[in-house]
Parts: structure tokens; C-alpha cells; sequence
């Protein structure tokens, strides 16, 4: 038995997404922008992927902005701002735990004279909320960019409180919500924010695809010009069939958190974590226990390495991380879990395990016996 647990790295793509992609790769393959009534027909059933969209994050539909990628929301968003708060007595402030397609924009607004700070968290995970509030300045405009929730340990961070205080000081807020959206409520009618990420293949979408959410009167320069798609803010032709299936996705992720879908996934990561510390010495589970989603155990095991424990778990069947797959095969211990103040030691020994909506309690079984079996062997024992 195969057995998948990294749908923190990709999801697999849900079987109604193919089906509501393929009609946009056999017949209605038209160009979205053309005149004629088969142009036309192409370009409402966009229209009609939007709305699924701005229904997951109650948004309007006219703020939802198609992307190719997280990693390019991001980057749209960051950009943006940039360029309207100016580099001159400004600032910017991101947390130690954001995800790469955060970290390194803003390290190449740092390399050029933006003042960037990067804010701690504690040892569960979650952004501190007094050294946050203690580096805002009301006196210079600036902006926040802050995960709904983090990639590796899946906490959700206190993205509400941080945006109301962001927004006391008069700056912008950017959240990447990437790792959140599907999977926890997200909404931008009851958290104000300005900015959003998600990416397609978090939840059960083709990869190759995501959107950007901007709040109705928020400035916005593009960073892709050309054709001035999506009202002038992402040029270039719109990748129809994926983005039929990304509307598909959140309209299947909504239904699913709205009827006991993600309940079920974390009762299955309940189980998990709570078989593997009755059957394992020596486990322990990281991050927040209240605030989190509901489908990531992010797990440390004395003795062990993760490196060691990852190959094989692949010969045997069950495949995971040891965070986050644009990390893999970089030999240093995660920025996010040093942030949470673990040893190199602790850091090297946890594994990601990530459930999806076709985890099933059968596949958690196995999983337990061979991550049992995997750890008895590196540890030599």
C-alpha cells in the first residue's frame, strides 16, 4: 500500500476538477479575449471560476486576480506595495516563519535600502504578537505581509489580531494564505486584509495556477504587463482549463469544510499523532495544539534524523517531508522550526506528515507501522 502524507507539498488533483477542466482542453479551448460568441462562451465560464473563488474568502469577484502561482501572488503583492509605500521612511515587517516566496522578495527590498524587520514567534508557532505591535510605527507608511498558516507546522496564526493592529498604524496588510485557503475558514469580509495569496494545488487543483485577492480601493501596480487581462492587473493570456479547475476546487473545499469534510481530516490527524506517541518513545509533536489546520502533524523524533528516517519511508511505501518541499534536499535545519526555538538536533528529526480529504484511516494504520518500524531501525534498536 502507497500511502500519501505531503499534501502540504501537492494535493492530488480531485477527480470533479479534472472533469471541470476538460471541457476547456478538447472544446472550448478558445481565447477568453476574442469577440465571437465561442470567445464569449470561454470567457463567462471565467467569470463563472472567479465567483467559486471569491465564495471560499467572501470576496467580490471583481478582486480576485488569476495568477500562475502562490509564489507569484506573492511576489504581485509584495511588489506592489513596495512600490507604493517607497523606500524612503518607510517599513516593512514579515514574520521569521514566512514561507521562501516572502522571505526573499522582501531580503531584495532589504538589499536596497527598505527597512524590513522579520518578527519572532513563540515556541508554538505563532507570531508574538507584543514584539509584532512594538515594531509597528504609525509615523512612516509601511505594510505587513503575515501567513494565515505556516507551511511546515500548519499553525494558523492570529491573522485577525495582527491586521487590526496593522491597520490602526494606517499600513497595508498582505496575508499568504496559500496553506489555509480549503482547509480553515478564510474570510477577507470578517479579516480585513488587503492583499491575499492561494495557490490551486494546496487544495485539490492542477498546479500551474492561483490567484491573488486585492481589496476593492487598495493601490496596485502590475507586475506583469502586456495585454491588460484580468482588468489590467496580470497580462497574458488566461490559462482557461486551470483556472475552471481552481474554481472547481474552492467550490469542493467550501462544501467540504461547511459539512464535516476537514472535521474528518483531523480526527484522522488526531489519530495519527496520538498512535504514534502510544507505539513510538521518544515523539514529539510541535506547534500549537488549538490554533492549527486540521490536516499537518508536524512530529520530532529523539534519536533520529530525517534524513535518514525519509528514504526508507519511501521504500516502504509511505511518503512525507521534513518540511517544506522548496527546502528538500537543503542541508540546514528549517528557518521555521529555529524561529520556534528548537535545537538542530530536534529540527533534524521531524518529519511533516499532511493529510488531505482522501486520507483514510486504513492509510494512517500503515503509516504508524512503518514510521515504527523506520525509527527502530535508525535508531538501531
Amino acid at each position: 500500500m502507497s500511502v500519501y502524507l505531503d499534501s502540504n507539498a501537492t494535493s492530488q488533483v480531485h477527480p470533479e476538477v479534472v472533469e471541470a477542466m476538460m471541457p476547456y482542453l478538447k472544446e472550448a479551448w478558445h481565447n477568453p479575449s476574442s469577440g465571437y460568441r465561442a470567445g464569449r462562451d470561454v470567457k463567462a465560464a471565467v467569470g463563472r471560476a472567479r465567483e467559486q473563488v471569491a465564495e471560499l474568502i467572501g470576496a467580490k469577484p471583481s478582486e480576485i486576480v488569476f495568477t500562475g502561482c502562490g509564489t507569484e501572488s506573492n511576489n504581485m503583492a509584495i511588489k506592489s506595495l513596495a512600490r507604493e509605500i517607497g523606500r524612503k521612511a518607510s517599513k516593512v515587517l514579515v514574520s521569521e516563519i514566512e514561507h521562501s516566496a516572502v522571505l526573499r522578495p522582501t531580503d531584495a527590498m532589504a538589499a536596497v535600502g527598505f527597512d524590513v524587520e522579520r518578527v519572532g514567534v513563540d515556541t508554538e508557532g505563532r507570531l508574538d504578537l507584543e514584539d509584532f505591535q512594538n515594531r509597528l510605527d504609525s509615523s512612516v507608511p509601511g505594510f505587513i505581509s503575515i501567513m494565515w498558516a505556516n507551511n511546515e507546522t500548519g499553525v494558523v496564526q492570529p491573522i485577525s489580531e495582527a491586521t487590526a493592529l496593522a491597520k490602526e498604524a494606517g499600513w497595508w496588510v498582505h496575508t499568504d494564505a496559500i496553506q489555509a485557503a480549503g482547509k480553515v475558514p478564510v474570510r477577507v469580509d470578517e479579516v480585513p486584509v488587503d492583499f491575499l495569496s492561494i495557490s490551486g494545488h494546496k487544495f485539490h487543483a492542477p498546479k500551474g495556477v492561483g490567484c491573488l485577492y486585492i481589496r476593492e480601493g487598495s493601490p496596485f501596480e502590475p507586475m506583469i504587463r502586456g495585454g491588460g487581462q484580468e482588468s489590467g492587473r496580470r497580462s497574458g493570456t488566461e490559462n482557461v482549463p486551470y483556472i475552471m479547475g481552481l474554481g472547481k476546487a474552492a467550490e469542493i473545499m467550501k462544501d467540504e469544510m461547511e459539512n464535516g469534510g476537514m472535521k474528518r481530516v483531523g480526527e484522522l490527524r488526531d489519530l495519527l499523532e496520538e498512535s504514534l506517541a502510544a507505539k513510538i518513545k521518544g515523539v514529539q509533536l510541535n506547534g500549537s495544539r488549538e490554533h492549527r489546520t486540521a490536516n499537518v502533524a508536524h512530529v520530532s523524533f529523539d534519536g533520529c534524523v530525517a534524513s535518514q528516517m525519509l528514504p526508507l519511508l519511501d521504500e516502504a511505501g509511505v511518503q512525507c517531508s521534513a518540511g517544506s518541499a522548496c527546502m528538500t534536499g537543503k542541508n540546514q535545519p528549517s528557518h521555521v522550526q529555529k524561529a520556534m526555538g528548537f535545537s538542530d538536533e530536534r529540527a533534524f528529526s521531524s518529519l511533516r506528515l499532511s493529510l488531505s480529504i482522501f486520507t483514510t484511516e486504513e492509510e494512517i494504520d500503515r503509516a504508524v507501522e512503518v514510521l515504527a518500524w523506520v525509527v527502530r531501525d535508525v535508531r538501531g534498536n
